[in-house]
């Protein structure tokens, strides 16, 4: 019992040690490469507490092949551009002046609930009000806002924000989202409406469409620009 007691306070030692060479980072700041060797490293560590039979050097040596190996990728990746992008990957740009980019979003896996999801993390409730977002390599999403929708420039100039209310979704990736269409109570009239308007035939080329308590319509077809649309609609969602 002692011997286990001894081992597991080697291997936390050991382990320590490890993730302190490795940086400060937090788990959702990690590249890829230092996700998978996170991972293994606690697997490793497991290995001699579990089985007691074996020696605690069949456990340290992983562990210092790994540290050792971390150590190696990182310098390798400040030194050569290639490298990094082949361990990290490269920050990838999925809302741009056009609006979404469809493409990039299916080639992410990534889908529409993901986005809002992201934007509501910085304030921003309305696609529409965003001009690029960029998917960082440790899979965080950067949020650039139009410079109407800035908060900071507003103050700065003594004016005031307009409530613009939250922005609900009506149709996701060609599919209309019921819940939300009882939600607001609307007409499915209105939402084919809306679609003329932007001149799209077809229900399964919108990626998303929104709608605002205020009546603002944001149509974001699969592959084009944006349309944005004004209508008398009024909700009392979201007030």
């Amino acid at each position: 019992m002692y011997t286990l007691i001894l081992k597991c306070i080697l291997m936390y030692i050991i382990v320590l040690i490890i993730v302190r060479m490795m940086g400060k980072r937090q788990l959702g700041e990690l590249q890829p490469f230092e996700l998978v060797i996170t991972f293994m490293l606690a697997d490793f560590a497991v290995i001699p507490l579990t089985s007691t039979n074996l020696p605690l050097l069949n456990g340290v040596i992983p562990l210092i092949t790994l540290s050792s190996l971390h150590y190696l990728s990182s310098f390798i990746a400040r030194k050569s551009i290639k490298v990094r992008n082949l361990l990290c990957g490269n920050p990838v740009i999925i809302i741009n002046e056009n609006g979404l980019d469809y493409k990039k979003l299916k080639q992410l896996n990534m889908n529409i609930s993901d986005i809002e999801e992201a934007l509501h993390g910085n304030n921003y409730f309305d696609i529409s009000q965003i001009k690029f977002a960029i998917v960082e390599t440790n899979g965080k999403i950067t949020v650039i806002p139009k410079a109407e929708y800035e908060n900071a420039k507003l103050t700065n100039l003594g004016i005031k924000a307009e409530d613009e209310g939250l922005a609900i979704t009506i149709i996701e990736d060609g599919k209309l989202v019921t819940d939300n269409i009882k939600l607001m109570n609307l007409q499915k009239k209105f939402i084919i409406n809306q679609l003329k308007k932007a001149k799209i035939k077809v229900l399964k080329d919108v990626f998303v469409m929104t709608l605002d308590n205020n009546g603002k319509v944001y149509i974001q077809p699969k592959y084009g620009k944006p349309k944005i649309i004004e209508t008398d609609f009024k909700s009392k969602v979201a007030k």
